[in-house]
């Protein structure tokens, strides 16, 4: 995936779609309504009850919807589902497997890990959880103290497993 998205005449500059499907839609805007589309490259995407499985955009908003893998700079998502999710500033209420951000808010829903530098949120909850600076009701399983704890531990278990394994099975000469 290319880092912009491209500036020819060739491309549409606004794709509307209503009830329709696609494989690739490459737009300055790109408008959905109960439609899918397996990639999008756009500047910015609407959606509303509609579906991809990766997109890469400036600016995306999504209500009702469900993403497989997004990066954008600035996402704003309702009652929508995602699995990976990257950008510069997210607002989510809804689920999410992965997300990461410098600025993330969340709001009533479940996550399996977020990282995100300034993290705010409202009644969510995640089994793992890295922020730097975080306001609101999280739960969590594991938080950045209990990853790097987490962590050390696997890493000493594991090199005591190694360490004994070759005392006990060392070949004699």
């Amino acid at each position: 995936m290319s880092d912009q998205v491209p500036e020819e005449s060739k491309d549409p500059q606004v794709v509307n779609m209503n009830n329709a499907g696609a494989d690739e839609v490459k737009a300055g805007m790109v408008r959905m309504n109960q439609s899918g589309a397996t990639s999008i490259f756009a500047e910015e995407v609407g959606m509303t009850q509609s579906g991809t499985v990766a997109m890469k955009a400036h600016e995306v908003s999504a209500h009702e919807s469900g993403i497989v893998a997004l990066q954008a700079e600035e996402v704003n998502m309702a009652h929508s589902q995602i699995i990976a999710l990257k950008a510069d500033e997210v607002h989510l209420q809804g689920n999410a497997a992965f997300v990461a951000g410098n600025e993330v808010s969340l709001r009533d829903g479940y996550s399996f890990a977020v990282a995100g530098r300034d993290v705010r949120a409202e009644r969510i909850e995640s089994v793992v959880f890295l922020g730097q600076r975080v306001n609101g009701e999280v739960h969590t399983m594991i938080d950045t103290r209990g990853a790097v704890l987490a962590g050390t531990l696997s890493g000493l278990l594991s090199g005591l497993v190694l360490l004994l394994g070759s005392l006990l099975f060392r070949r004699k000469n």
